[in-house]
């Protein structure tokens, strides 16, 4: 039998996913007795599960109301992707100088992967290639505090990400990025790498017009 760490462990990763694709939208309520049902489970691992994602962020806890999927309004979110857009350089700064060869070919494969799902203009399919390609380069900062601390933003932007990517002509111009940053990297181009990465990351202007509207629609939709 799983114990009753990892099998809350396990349904906090299960729900996360389902809020990171969609299928549970800001706002939504999360009903420990649906929840249970659909995983197979008791409400305690449910309910350890909501508390970690609280703990996270991803989930509010609200009295004698339950939990609910978390909102972020239009200005936090601006916020917390200026601070994302300033890990992420921060992160390829340190990689530009401390990447080895062996890392520089990982990074290369894990850009390459991305090429597939930009060709078959597969937003979902792309949208893991991604945090595969952006763990590499927080992996290359060498700077392990750094890179929990990109991760754990990164993860609490998920669903954000996610929508911004089905924006017409988004994945060939998040590619394209990519490839940029890949060169600066390989090259031990430091400032070149911050540029490319903050501006890779800032949500401004019409691309978070964008993102608002799809976000808008996605909520319509549930």
């Amino acid at each position: 039998m799983e114990p009753a760490k990892k099998r809350s462990e396990t349904l906090r990763e299960s729900i996360e996913e389902l809020i990171a694709v969609g299928k549970l939208v800001p706002g939504q309520h999360l009903d420990e007795t649906s929840l249970a049902e659909e995983f197979g489970v008791s409400r305690t691992p449910i309910r350890e599960a909501l508390i970690q994602l609280a703990s996270m962020g991803i989930v509010e806890m609200r009295p004698r109301r339950g939990a609910i999927v978390a909102e972020i309004g239009p200005q936090q979110l601006i916020e917390m992707f200026e601070v994302m857009a300033e890990f992420e350089a921060m992160c390829g700064r340190l990689a530009a100088r401390r990447m080895t060869p062996a890392e520089h070919a990982d990074l290369l494969a894990a850009h390459q992967a991305c090429q597939a799902a930009r060709d078959a203009s597969d937003p979902d399919a792309y949208f893991y290639l991604n945090e595969v390609f952006h763990d590499h380069i927080y992996a290359g900062s060498h700077n392990t505090f750094l890179a929990e601390q990109a991760r754990a933003l990164h993860r609490r932007l998920r669903p954000y990400r996610r929508l911004q990517l089905r924006v017409r002509d988004r994945l060939k111009m998040s590619f394209d990025e990519h490839g940029a940053a890949v060169d600066a990297i390989i090259a031990g181009n430091e400032e070149k790498t911050m540029e490319v990465l903050r501006d890779h990351i800032m949500i401004q202007g019409q691309r978070f017009a964008d993102l608002v509207a799809s976000l808008h629609q996605l909520k319509s939709a549930a």
